[in-house]
């Protein structure tokens, strides 16, 4: 299981994505589901990724060999975000005409959500989610995130707080305390988280980290906002229904 998380602001863009596959009483594996495809000073976009580990994996491998293949139609040639959007799925679909079958008869199924964001030089930045079928949806100024995954326990934050003229730092502190409270109620999302702070216009990834366990950071908001909420719990008024 993972949990990936991307949001669209009129400042940039912000992409968080945990590393755990597969959780287990005795069996925990890490993989890196944030893939970057950057042509400095003309382009920068992420690939977030969930479901299917070997599917995720050859997509995202599939779009960085086409960028290495000089003359081949790829993210480093696409015109704008949509077309390039639409390279992806074209990716998701040729893994599935591929490997699909061979998976049903395995009893696996074909599975792959991915969030795909950037921006290329000359237009606003833009972030899509894609479907294991290809057919992908743009945020809007109505929906300006996209959560694949494990999403639900993470989910209610980004409804009451992601708005307004946040700014990148706020809106990371957002997904962080998003992806805490999925880690909370879900074993089978964990560290290290993957965090990308792309700034409109600068057409290059200048702010990614990785956090780990002993992250100074993230470990003190963990603390704080568990504490914040039980303060703020403890302030409301009991129901006064039986009174």
């Amino acid at each position: 299981m993972t949990y990936c998380v991307a949001v669209r602001r009129e400042n940039g863009l912000v992409f968080l994505s945990d590393s755990r596959t597969n959780a287990g009483v005795d069996q925990i594996n890490t993989f890196r589901k944030m893939h970057v495809y950057e042509v400095p000073g003309e382009r920068v976009m992420v690939l977030l990724t969930a479901g299917n580990l070997s599917v995720s994996q050859s997509v995202a491998s599939g779009l960085r060999v086409q960028m290495e293949n000089q003359g081949e139609k790829s993210l480093a040639s696409a015109p704008n975000m949509f077309s390039a959007a639409k390279l992806v799925g074209d990716a998701v679909r040729k893994v599935h005409a591929r490997d699909a079958e061979s998976l049903k008869a395995f009893g696996i199924e074909f599975n792959v959500s991915l969030i795909f964001g950037g921006q290329v030089k000359g237009e606003e930045p833009r972030l899509f989610n894609i479907y294991s079928a290809g057919n992908f949806i743009e945020a809007t100024p109505e929906t300006p995130y996209f959560q694949i995954g494990e999403s639900k326990y993470g989910k209610p934050i980004l409804d009451r707080v992601v708005g307004g003229q946040l700014s990148l730092d706020e809106v990371a502190k957002c997904c962080l305390i998003s992806m805490d409270s999925t880690m909370k109620s879900n074993l089978s999302v964990g560290l290290p988280l993957d965090l990308l702070c792309y700034e409109k216009d600068s057409l290059r990834v200048q702010r990614r980290t990785l956090i780990d366990g002993k992250d100074p950071y993230f470990a003190s908001l963990r603390e704080r906002w568990g504490e914040q909420l039980r303060k703020v719990f403890n302030e409301l008024p009991d129901p006064g229904y039986w009174k």
